[in-house]
């Protein structure tokens, strides 16, 4: 298994090095003449291995050929640590997620988090709430991100939320409880990060999504949910039903072409499967070569 992957990681890598040359190959990783990209990986693809060994968890990261990564926490290790371990592997830092609750009672300590780790946004992918996310969820949750989005440009930062499936639950007059947090959060410091399988999987068409608020969307993940899987609005599936990019149920070439047609900024693979260290060149191999 481990040979396996390191030739396919290698092949990837070769690929991408020989088409756009040695020196930004790794900002090129994952894009082609059709689809720009940038392609990176959110590090939380990657927790098992962290936990266990923080240096082979950077090494797989670099291994697969990648520039830019999305944070995911520090595993032990203090932030100026983390970003010397980032700097070793030639991983340069994007985003990345904070707790919703310190963004609610502590902002200021995101900020202070976001400026030592050197990245350009901060974000949430979760809203805490009990039973179905309601209205209420999103007026208190649009109140937190309006308020920690100000401060966070203030200090030369972007605030991102990152939508998980239940907030498509219906709100009345055809809307979903999505387009009331769009609605209810000011676009000058609130953009939304699409994770494209926690859209799919609760039934969404993505590519409409991403239309209808082209102004909105900063960041994508790259995921993708296996065939005959059925969704609904838990926000929770099984991490079994991660699959290859380019073989589940997202419709890539269409996705993609209106993400990249709204402006979307850099995308992130997650892959969240057991299977990870194995499908990440695989999934890369995809997008090398998806058109439209």
């Amino acid at each position: 298994m481990k040979k396996t992957f390191l030739l396919v990681a290698f092949a990837v890598m070769t690929t991408a090095a020989l088409a756009f040359g040695q020196d930004d190959a790794r900002f090129k990783v994952g894009s082609n003449d059709v689809f720009k990209g940038p392609v990176g990986l959110q590090l939380y693809s990657l927790r098992d291995t962290f936990a266990k060994d923080v240096d082979k968890g950077f090494q797989i990261a670099e291994d697969f050929g990648f520039g830019y990564v999305e944070y995911a926490g520090t595993y032990g290790l203090s932030i100026e640590e983390y970003v010397a371990k980032c700097k070793e592997h030639h991983l340069t830092l994007i985003g990345g997620h904070w707790d919703y609750n310190l963004f609610k009672n502590n902002p200021e300590q995101v900020v202070k988090e976001a400026k030592a780790l050197g990245v350009k946004y901060a974000g949430v992918a979760w809203i805490p709430h009990d039973g179905d996310f309601n209205e209420k969820n999103v007026e208190e949750a649009a109140e937190v991100f309006n308020k920690a989005g100000k401060l966070l440009a203030d200090n030369g930062l972007g605030f991102y939320y990152h939508n998980h499936g239940y907030e498509f639950l219906p709100a009345g007059d055809g809307k979903t409880m999505f387009d009331l947090l769009v609605e209810k959060t000011d676009p000058k410091y609130v953009s939304f990060q699409m994770d494209v399988l926690w859209t799919v999987f609760p039934g969404q068409d993505a590519a409409a999504l991403l239309r209808k608020y082209p102004d909105r969307w900063l960041l994508f993940h790259l995921k993708d949910l296996k065939k005959g899987v059925e969704g609904n609005n838990s926000g929770g599936t099984s991490t079994e039903n991660d699959v290859v990019l380019g073989t589940g149920q997202v419709p890539y070439a269409e996705v993609l072409k209106a993400a990249q047609e709204v402006g979307v900024k850099y995308y992130f693979i997650e892959d969240e499967s057991p299977r990870v260290i194995e499908q990440v060149p695989q999934s890369i191999k995809f997008l090398e070569s998806v058109k439209w």
